[in-house]
């Protein structure tokens, strides 16, 4: 009988990847799956448990490819991997299971808390797969917390919440989302909060009750200010939070790398009007905001190597709006130039965005394995 494998979690996987360990990562999913997203530097040999290798390898290659390295082996869910890696132990390697595979993957976080001084709690909840960026902003004196754009896995949120002394008090999406499937209703149900969605979100025809903000309103959490900024171009009922006077949580409106999309909502036809919208958001609504300001947006790219196209997880993703407005490309353009670029031939859209924004709109419902399904890969909200 073969010795049963150890398992290496999501979480062990991705402390040997970032200290850099001797370590190959096999990645058994069809070419397709794996071409379109993957752990870092993993290589693809695809393995079927009935049909074996792929078409063209045998073991002698896959020798060749581990050369006598640790192994962890990756596929989906775990299943494939398993059958794959007791094959590879039966030959002498040393191989572990990424327990869960890609879909656990997809469910890693990492929080960094931003220095703030202060009673002001503010952390990143970074969702590492898909480069999806939550908050939460509290008030240390006052023990509360605002929970902003929370994933899914809303648990994660409020756990960061919990460690620090906090208690979620209300919960924010900053718009209907294309990408993911928020966990904010579900989150703000389960503590009985409220769960705050822009007033214009009416416009996107939402099927559920939701407190209403408004631009200018402003949310209070302890004594730490919230103001509401309409930020429209991504989508109509886009908001923006002003934490402090010195933290503008973004949302899809400005990445670090890039700024929003506009096509998602509006459409191939409309997104010249998200285009203009978007560049008066930026160079109207941002107007009075001082280049001091600490942008902190609600993604980071992540590419089909599972690399982040700015910093690394667990690092900050921030920037100052004066060094945005100076450096990046698309703040520098006029606007006739801002349109072009934006409704020119884009990126790839997020996989099955309009089963996501149905979901998000409470237009449809999901049982808890499609919407894993529809989740799976990174996000593609910047232009």
């Amino acid at each position: 009988m073969p010795k049963l494998l150890d398992q290496l979690t999501v979480d062990e996987l991705a402390a040997a990847i970032d200290a850099g360990e001797d370590l190959t990562v096999v990645d058994t999913r069809p070419p397709e799956s794996f071409d379109a997203w993957h752990v870092p530097d993993a290589v693809n040999v695809p393995y079927h448990p009935v049909e074996g290798l792929g078409p063209g390898l045998d073991w002698d290659d896959v020798a060749d490819i581990v050369e006598g390295q640790r192994v962890a082996v990756i596929c989906g869910k775990g299943l494939s991997s398993t059958s794959f890696g007791f094959e590879l132990s039966t030959r002498g390697h040393d191989v572990q299971v990424v327990k869960g595979g890609m879909e656990d993957w997809s469910k890693l976080y990492d929080v960094v808390e931003v220095e703030t001084g202060g009673d002001l709690y503010l952390a990143q909840v970074q969702r590492r797969a898909k480069g999806c960026l939550g908050y939460i902003v509290g008030d240390r004196e006052a023990g509360e917390a605002l929970v902003v754009d929370p994933t899914r896995q809303h648990h994660e949120f409020e756990l960061v919440a919990a460690d620090n002394g906090l208690v979620v008090t209300g919960v924010l999406d900053t718009h209907v989302h294309a990408d993911h499937v928020s966990g904010g209703r579900a989150l703000a149900e389960r503590r009985s909060v409220p769960y705050y969605l822009s007033a214009d979100a009416e416009e996107r025809d939402v099927a559920y009750d939701y407190d209403p903000v408004s631009d200018g309103e402003t949310l209070s959490v302890g004594d730490v200010d919230v103001e509401i900024l309409a930020a429209p171009g991504h989508t109509t009922e886009l908001v923006n939070l002003l934490v402090d006077g010195s933290y503008l949580l973004s949302a899809d409106t400005l990445f670090v790398e890039s700024v929003g999309r506009t096509e998602l909502e509006f459409g191939e036809e409309g997104a010249e009007h998200g285009a203009r919208l978007l560049y008066e958001t930026l160079h109207g609504r941002y107007d009075s905001l001082s280049d001091d300001v600490v942008v902190l947006p609600g993604h980071v790219s992540v590419d089909a190597d599972g690399r982040f196209g700015v910093g690394r997880p667990g690092e900050l993703i921030a920037a100052t709006l004066g060094d945005l407005r100076a450096e990046l490309d698309l703040y520098r353009l006029d606007e006739a130039a801002f349109v072009e670029r934006l409704t020119g031939e884009g990126n790839e859209k997020p996989p099955n965005y309009e089963t996501v924004i149905d979901v998000n709109r409470g237009r449809r419902e999901l049982p808890e394995d499609e919407a894993t399904e529809v989740e799976l890969g990174p996000n593609n909200c910047a232009a």
